[in-house]
């Protein structure tokens, strides 16, 4: 992430197999927006999930700045994370204090459409013995995004404290509050004008669909989570952890209705809401080694617990045409009528167990879990009060070899399951109930490959997915069916090296196929797969002693937009190019040690490509610009 110069959790994921990145395009930055494997996948920081919110509006969005790592979980998760998707999960994980006495760094960052970056990072030892240590992130920054008149800025501060040092009972205390003024459009453009020519020709990359007047977007996040760990000896040991988020949004914007009313009068509406969400998550386990016989065991037990409350009021409203060769942003738009005003309350209780078993060579991994998810929404300008209740067993099992020489053959089935909202009737209407969870499967094998004594490893993998009880809606009715099925095939490959020093490459190939049985056709925004591939080395010695060099290649195969009155959507392959530079200034002189300078930049060539369409045919048609070629140089300091 350091050397691409990454600047928020898309941008991270763009070089990792089976990622469809930017589902959003270029602008929409504010939340975190791409498919793995051909599906929406859930958030988790620091080992507890990020709550989804009823609508969408109130979620958090994380500052990557202020994480260690992030990590790809493939594949249907929920023997051990409860519910989730088939795709599987991203995991962050916070920057929290270290067994360094003092350390820390200020950088700063600019580049184009006016982006300003300080971010400061400092810790250490509290106490002399270092029992009691610290360590301290802020940022301030902003920037114009590419579309006309719109902008984001954040503010954002995390503390953190462990106790215990390094002994066998520790507790880390992590607050972090984070405020985001504003932060870009959520709009797009319409399909035709962007992937299809309309009758004035193509509509500018800059182009803004939304009115600077009325156009808000505040959020304000606070959080704060506890990691308590005991090791009873070398075998057993305990670990719990525990986070309250509190999410608050208002939202509002004028949005194009993916239409025009003539040639170049484009139709747009307008949506406000203001949400917020409190959330509880708790995890907590036993771990244990046990040998029985020649077996081996790591053995895991958990329970855990999420709730959430959410309060939402929307509104909606026409909004003027907009002439898209002559904008007006700042046009009288007439007060919103009130949609919907309710409160949902929501929890999960699940209870898990592992046990990994070795025996020579060979790994055997077994996993079950079984959650019970509860939810009650009160609308109170429809008087209606619906609830869900349902209940799931997930599991998962899976086989590894390891031979001598560094291969790895795997295989591996797993499940998961998501709660979803809606009404279901399997007799025309006579009786409706409330839908029962999506069910998801997933056969993989593979092999890894590991050179011995390098760093170099190959990893490839194929799989089958199979999402099953996805609702169908029944036409003029307001039921569903559960009878939809979407199956994802799919084949992986991804290398990691540092085959020599000062040299890092990463390359992966993807290749997939994501139908929904429901429509007969792919599903939609699934594209058929990427391909990436990045170095980066820096000079050990010589005049240019310290220079760090290097570039990459992502490329993303066609995708699947949905069905526009003119037939079936698919976005175009592309290919981008991005670049990066770094220097050791204390190779100029002992007296700038700690100092460097470094530079990146992302679509160097400024290519011209959609990112993303969803084509609803006579109900919208609406597309979204790729990021434009954006360059950003910084300087920092670090002891």
């Amino acid at each position: 992430m350091d050397v691409r110069g990454v600047l928020n959790l898309n941008q991270a994921l763009r070089y990792a197999a089976g990622v469809t990145a930017d589902t959003r395009g270029g602008e929409g930055t504010r939340y975190d927006l791409y498919d793995l494997r051909g599906f929406t996948v859930p958030t988790f920081l620091d080992g507890l999930r990020f709550q989804d919110s009823p609508t969408g509006f109130a979620v958090a969005q994380t500052d990557t700045f202020r994480l260690s790592r992030i990590e790809l979980l493939k594949g249907p998760a929920s023997a051990l994370y409860g519910q989730s998707s088939p795709g599987g999960l991203t995991a962050l994980s916070s920057k929290l204090p270290t067994d360094q006495k003092f350390y820390g760094g200020v950088t700063t960052t600019g580049g184009m459409f006016d982006l300003y970056r300080v971010d400061a990072d400092v810790g250490g030892f509290a106490t002399d013995d270092g029992l009691v240590r610290y360590r301290l992130y802020g940022t301030v920054n902003g920037q114009h995004t590419q579309l006309s008149k719109t902008g984001s800025r954040r503010f954002s501060i995390s503390p953190s404290f462990t106790f215990g040092g390094d002994g066998p009972t520790t507790l880390t205390l992590l607050g972090n509050y984070q405020y985001d003024p504003e932060s870009g459009s959520y709009g797009g453009v319409p399909l035709i004008g962007s992937l299809k020519r309309a009758s004035f020709g193509y509509l500018p990359r800059n182009f803004y669909d939304g009115d600077a007047s009325f156009e808000k977007f505040n959020r304000r996040q606070g959080a704060i989570t506890y990691i308590f760990n005991h090791r009873f000896n070398d075998d057993w040991s305990f670990s719990t952890r525990g986070r309250y988020d509190d999410i608050r949004t208002i939202y509002r914007s004028v949005y194009d209705n993916g239409s025009y009313n003539s040639d170049e009068m484009l139709s747009r509406s307008a949506y406000g809401t203001q949400e917020h969400t409190y959330n509880l998550a708790f995890d907590s386990q036993f771990k244990g080694n046990v040998r029985t016989g020649p077996l081996q065991h790591k053995m895991m037990f958990g329970f855990d617990y999420m709730q959430q409350r959410a309060n939402d009021r929307e509104a909606y409203g026409d909004a003027p045409d907009l002439d898209v060769l002559h904008p007006d942003y700042h046009m009288v738009i007439s007060p919103l009528t009130p949609s919907s005003d309710y409160v949902t309350r929501s929890h999960q209780i699940g209870a898990y167990g592992q046990d990994e078993i070795r025996w020579h060579r060979l790994i055997l991994t077994g996993s079950i879990r079984n959650d019970w998810y509860r939810s009650n929404q009160v609308e109170h300008i429809g008087q209606t009060d619906t609830r869900q209740s349902s209940s799931q067993i997930t599991w998962r099992a899976s086989a590894l070899y390891h031979f001598d020489f560094g291969l790895a053959p795997y295989i591996s089935y797993s499940t998961s399951f998501q709660p979803q909202s809606g009404s279901v009737s399997n007799d025309g209407g006579a009786t409706v109930r409330q839908a029962s969870p999506s069910i998801g499967k997933q056969l993989e094998g593979g092999v890894k490959y590991q050179f011995p004594g390098t760093s170099v490893l190959l990893t490839v993998a194929g799989f089958h997915i199979e999402q099953s009880n996805v609702l169908v809606s029944v036409a003029n009715t307001g039921y569903n069916v559960q009878s939809g099925l979407v199956h994802s095939d799919g084949f992986e490959f991804e290398a990691h090296a540092e085959p020599y020093k000062n040299f890092m490459i990463t390359a992966a190939v993807s290749v997939q196929k994501v139908h929904d049985d429901s429509t007969g056709k792919p599903l939609i925004q699934s594209g058929k797969g990427n391909a990436s591939l990045f170095a980066f080395y820096t000079m050990p010695s010589g005049p240019l002693k310290g220079l760090g060099f290097g570039g990459g290649m992502r490329y993303s195969a066609k995708a699947y937009g949905g069905e526009a009155t003119y037939g079936s959507v698919w976005l175009p392959q592309y290919a981008l190019f991005d670049g990066s530079l770094s220097y050791d200034l204390s190779n100029l002189s002992p007296t700038l040690r700690g100092w460097k300078a470094s530079a990146s930049v992302r679509n160097i060539f400024d290519k011209h490509y959609v990112s993303n369409c969803f084509a609803y045919g006579s109900d919208g048609e609406y597309c979204y610009y790729g990021e434009r070629r954006n360059a950003q140089a910084s300087i920092g300091y670090s002891w």
